[in-house]
């Protein structure tokens, strides 16, 4: 089953590069949404994350946080199932 992923991003975000090799690293694609100067996104994305930093991840329209709530939750091997990615 593939997951819909989408990672809001800006330009010359260290975490927002992070976040995106870490799904390419996983060869899993993902839908990358660049918010720099739309501010109707940015108050979009603080009203569904409850976050105003950026990268913010979105699996299935849920949101898990940032670059480092996700690299967590793939440090505990839930990523990995909340992908179905099978090892």
């Amino acid at each position: 089953m593939n997951k819909k992923i989408v990672i809001y991003t800006t330009n010359y975000c260290p975490f927002c590069n992070y976040a995106k090799a870490l799904f390419k690293d996983k060869d899993v694609s993902f839908t990358e949404i660049n918010i720099d100067g739309d501010d109707v996104k940015k108050e979009w994305i603080a009203r569904h994350s409850g976050s105003t930093t950026l990268p913010q991840i979105f699996i299935d329209d849920v949101c898990y946080g940032g670059f480092e709530d996700v690299k967590e939750l793939d440090s505990k091997g839930a990523l990995d199932k909340l992908l179905d990615i099978k090892k």
